[in-house]
């Protein structure tokens, strides 16, 4: 099937980092400006500390179109304090934040100094529990982020701790690579996957797979910008405006056009982030 133009079709980037320092401040109007003119009507960015989350939620309430989620990235438990929850639960009330996130566990890089392995990913998981049963008591969502430096081992136990909650808190597995089994136990749980640039790219096979395979209304694309630009793009800075690169590579994969495929994945991102029809017309 042959690509559709790139003509601007409405999507959500669901997943990006409009306060990391690779964008300055001066420059996130042209940003926004560059997503709008490709169709990207609607961009969630993702706190990953305390530290980061009162830029997020500014960012917000600035531009109409930027909702936030705000959470405690794996890589950040060592330096939280142990009252953390506290502070997050504040910032997470606020009404532009949507999902509790970006959490998780990160097996990939080492422990910090001054912690072993076992009492670092130990505080990861009691970190992504505390997460869980804040995004109950809020009626939000759970952002999950994963990685391991071979295996699945870090999806596998994020998976188990998901299980405790998902007849209450439904789960979005960001920046999914596959293969389609991981997706399959996702799913049957309740939750989501989402896709980075990675599916472009051609050494991605398990990752187009999934997406060739997940069900419509299961899924969404992001960014994870400034990270991750999907071909042609790959090796620059990423930016919100480039989703649309991703969703007519996994519509072309599926067999569907952008349009069908923009269709399905908002209302994906409606359902899991709580947009109301209200808030997407005014967006559109």
């Amino acid at each position: 099937m042959s690509s559709d133009s790139l003509s601007p079709i409405p999507i959500t980037d669901s997943h990006c980092h409009l306060a990391s320092h690779k964008f300055s401040h001066s420059e996130l109007e042209q940003i926004i400006l560059n997503a709008k003119g490709a169709g990207i009507h609607r961009m969630v960015t993702l706190a990953t500390s305390l530290d980061d989350a009162p830029s997020n939620i500014a960012i917000c309430e600035t531009f109409p179109q930027v909702f936030c989620a705000i959470g405690i990235h794996p890589c950040d438990v060592h330096a939280s304090p142990d009252d953390y929850l506290n502070q997050l639960r504040e910032f997470a009330r606020h009404p532009k934040c949507v999902a509790i996130g970006e959490t998780g566990l990160d097996y990939f890089h080492p422990a910090p100094e001054g912690w072993t392995k076992e009492n670092y990913h130990k505080r990861q998981r009691d970190f992504l529990r505390q997460h869980f049963k804040l995004a109950k008591e809020l009626g939000k969502n759970v952002v999950i982020h994963t990685r391991d430096k071979s295996g699945y081992q870090s999806l596998h136990d994020s998976l188990d701790i998901y299980q405790e909650f998902s007849s209450e808190v439904r789960a979005v597995f960001h920046c999914f690579l596959g293969p389609w089994e991981n997706a399959h136990r996702i799913i049957e749980l309740g939750g989501y996957i989402s896709f980075t640039g990675i599916a472009t790219f051609k050494s991605a096979k398990d990752c187009i797979a999934a997406a060739s395979q997940a069900p419509a209304g299961r899924m969404m694309v992001e960014t994870d910008s400034p990270y991750l630009a999907p071909t042609p793009y790959r090796g620059k800075r990423n930016e919100p405006a480039f989703t649309q690169f991703i969703a007519q590579k996994i519509a072309d994969a599926r067999g569907e056009t952008l349009q069908s495929f923009s269709e399905h994945t908002e209302k994906s991102v409606n359902t899991f982030f709580n947009f109301s029809s209200n808030i997407e017309k005014d967006l559109c």
